[in-house]
């Protein structure tokens, strides 16, 4: 299943889908990439210091994701996944951006109550990633980012249902990790432009402009998924 629509391969598509989902990463995640930065002693802000600790904060996220993406599939594997089911979870995944988008705009804030289901898990985690910071060192970095890789995300929830879908444990990790390494570029430029795209990332036009984005990609799914369920 290809959540992308493109006819890719599996871990080529998760990229893509990491890539084009980069605009949600810079409108929810990039005013923690920016605290991050700014946390950072200004004596000790040299471009290779940053640069080392955001490439250790992604590191543990994107750990994280492929964790996660493990343990969902392993649940997929206990499970009958149909033809039907399959392209069910694709439709999830596809509404999910669409919720997303909606929240991005501060159109519509219902997304809050599907990311509710990770706020329970966040609430025992957020003290360790508080203890963490300031960050100074790499290894900091790499715990903190894998604590903030379960932060409630309707993203990251979007591809859990591919990776349910796969029901392989390994291939579930690969797909996560392909889509932690496509939302990089998005974030990397937010932590090492923390200043200069602070106020860009929360202009409202900004903000309007991913969550268009967002919509018309997540419509162009569905639309792709119909013509399978009209042969079903």
């Amino acid at each position: 299943m290809d959540p992308t629509g493109l006819g890719l391969p599996p871990l080529l598509a998760a990229f893509v889908f990491g890539l084009l989902g980069g605009a949600h990463c810079i409108g929810m995640c990039g005013g923690i990439m920016s605290a991050l930065t700014f946390a950072v002693p200004p004596s000790m802000r040299s471009p290779s210091r940053l640069t080392g600790l955001l490439l250790g904060y992604n590191l543990g996220r994107i750990v994280s994701y492929m964790l996660a993406g493990a343990l969902v599939a392993a649940l997929g594997t206990l499970l009958t996944l149909t033809p039907g089911m399959r392209t069910a979870l694709q439709g999830f995944a596809a509404l999910m951006l669409i919720l997303m988008a909606l929240y991005i705009a501060d159109w519509w804030k219902g997304l809050l109550r599907v990311e509710a289901v990770g706020k329970r898990l966040w609430r025992h985690l957020e003290p360790v990633g508080r203890k963490l910071m300031p960050v100074v060192r790499i290894p900091q970095a790499i715990a903190l980012g894998a604590v903030w890789g379960w932060l409630p995300c309707g993203l990251v929830y979007s591809m859990l249902a591919w990776s349910l879908a796969s029901a392989d444990p390994l291939r579930g990790a690969a797909l996560m990790g392909a889509f932690g390494l496509g939302t990089l570029p998005a974030l990397l430029a937010t932590g090492l432009a923390a200043r200069q795209l602070g106020g860009l990332i929360r202009h409202p036009a900004t903000r309007t402009l991913a969550a268009m984005s967002i919509i018309a990609f997540a419509l162009w799914q569905l639309w792709l998924i119909l013509p399978t369920q009209s042969q079903g």
